[in-house]
């Protein structure tokens, strides 16, 4: 990011936060802060800002909320060369942590900026205490004072952010992004019914050709499983979806009611 995009960021997350202050209170010194953003700091802003994160959202990041986002990619992409180092954390356990290792990053905005990889994703929280947690030095004063935070977590329910407390924990995250389109399996009785049913489709609507006779000396490809392509994801565009790629048209009796009106707006239309 350059040094002009910087600026920009910073110049927009002191108004976010100028703004958002005014329904509720920090603590002192965010604005402050705000205008010494670093670069790191805002490509995150940045990032959680592109993917939906609204104005009164922004609150409960500030204040530690804790963050799922379903891009996997922004893992790799917040761990900086400046200022990025390994973590240990209890957050989303099922994540193996030899291959994605929490990541910690400090900053005068973020204070102290903690993400890891979920199954399908990434997450994030901002701390109000740096640690040295799972690095080869000693503790030190700022891990004690991250035990403590922990015991008001313990006992407020509630994150304990850089600039203010956060109901948005793990437990009830804030997230931004979701992946709506799950995909699933289909029982093999329904798998079968549909195969049948797509077969029979695609026999019908071959009239491509000219000539039937023609046609039927060039059947479509062979797919063994059509029901599989349904909702399937392929490179740049969907699968079939609910009518797949093909054009889609409908045909339907004409409505002799809807004829006999329109004739009659049209004969009532001339005759003014």
């Amino acid at each position: 990011m350059s040094a002009e995009q910087v600026e920009r960021v910073r110049t927009r997350v002191r108004l976010l936060v100028e703004i958002t202050a005014r329904a509720g209170s920090y603590r002192k010194g965010l604005v402050k802060a705000a205008e010494h953003l670093t670069p790191e700091e805002a490509v995150v802003l940045s990032d959680l800002a592109w993917h939906g994160l609204q104005v009164p959202q922004l609150r409960d990041v500030l204040r530690g909320g804790h963050v799922l986002v379903d891009d996997p990619q922004l893992y790799e992409k917040w761990r900086f060369a400046k200022g990025s180092h390994p973590r240990l954390s209890s957050h989303h356990r099922d994540i193996d942590k030899s291959v994605y290792p929490d990541i910690g990053m400090r900053g005068h905005v973020v204070r102290e900026k903690l993400h890891g990889r979920t199954t399908q994703g990434t997450w994030v929280q901002l701390e109000k205490t740096p640690a040295a947690f799972g690095g080869p030095k000693l503790p030190r004063p700022s891990d004690l004072r991250h035990l403590v935070d922990y015991v008001v977590y313990k006992f407020t329910d509630s994150n304990v952010g850089p600039w203010g407390l956060s109901r948005m924990t793990e437990r009830r995250p804030l997230y931004l992004s979701p992946v709506l389109a799950v995909p699933t399996s289909l029982t093999p009785p329904i798998a079968r019914s549909v195969t049948r049913a797509l077969r029979r489709i695609e026999a019908n609507d071959d009239v491509t050709s000219a000539s039937q006779e023609l046609a039927a000396r060039f059947p479509p490809p062979d797919r063994p499983d059509l029901a599989g392509e349904l909702g399937a994801a392929l490179s740049g565009r969907a699968g079939r979806g609910l009518f797949g790629n093909s054009d889609v048209w409908v045909t339907q009796t004409p409505s002799r009611t809807a004829a006999a009106v329109l004739r009659g707006g049209r004969s009532r239309g001339g005759s003014s």
